[in-house]
């Protein structure tokens, strides 16, 4: 299994990124930081889309090793993205967490809004509308058990983005969704041990210099790999 397993105590904490122009001082660097993670962010969307053909002929590697890997077979309430094309798919691996009797939670959204809220079943799954992304979400406005008003959180997310890094680095889809969400998550359940993963493309995988962190970012304790 080619998992970046876990990373010491930093993982879930932003961490630093050496040798990038983040680093330049005063509004011109972050003039151009912004900048250079524009471009950065626009040229993986692009490789992904190129990516479609793969991502729909089979179910990589990564979703099936990730029903495997140790976080998921320990956690009990699981939140896992349902994919869209140019993502890893999801499908099967939302299957094998039902057979093995998790929780499941994924993502609703609204606005700026998202919340992490409980699907019971693939039957379920099977009849979600689209979004005009074309991503299977329950209504926001339906009633269902949600994460953060539950007292119980979650235990384990697993979480979409266009480039991962070894050092579990993460740039996701540029709304801030999941940032956002994954902050107050844990600041709702502060003292709850929570394991962030997500699953790559091997063409999503770049180098530390190309996606440093933020202070405020999270960091992911495993990115599992097609090889």
């Amino acid at each position: 299994m080619s998992q970046i397993g876990e990373l010491g105590s930093g993982a879930g904490k932003g961490g630093g990124g050496g040798g990038s122009i983040r680093e330049a001082g005063g509004s011109f660097g972050k003039m151009e930081a912004a900048r250079e993670e524009e471009f950065f962010h626009k040229q993986q969307k692009e490789q992904l889309k190129n990516l479609k053909t793969k991502t729909e002929v089979k179910t990589p590697d990564p979703a099936k090793k990730c029903s495997k890997a140790r976080p998921s077979v320990r956690r009990k309430r699981v939140s896992i993205y349902l994919s869209t094309s140019g993502e890893v798919d999801t499908t099967e691996l939302l299957c094998e967490m039902f057979r093995l009797e998790k929780m499941v939670f994924v993502p609703s959204y609204e606005g700026a809004s998202m919340k992490m809220v409980r699907l019971r079943g693939m039957e379920e799954y099977e009849s979600l509308p689209l979004t005009k992304w074309n991503i299977k979400q329950p209504d926001f406005k339906e009633t269902r058990e949600d994460a953060m008003t539950n007292g119980h959180g979650i235990d384990l997310f697993i979480v979409p983005g266009v480039a991962f890094t070894r050092c579990g680095a993460r740039m996701g889809h540029g709304m801030g969704y999941y940032d956002k969400f994954l902050r107050q998550h844990s600041d709702k359940y502060p003292h709850k041990k929570i394991s962030f993963m997500a699953l790559a493309l091997n063409e999503q995988i770049v180098s530390q210099e190309d996606l440093p962190m933020d202070n405020h970012d999270v960091r992911l304790h495993s990115v599992i790999t097609e090889k």
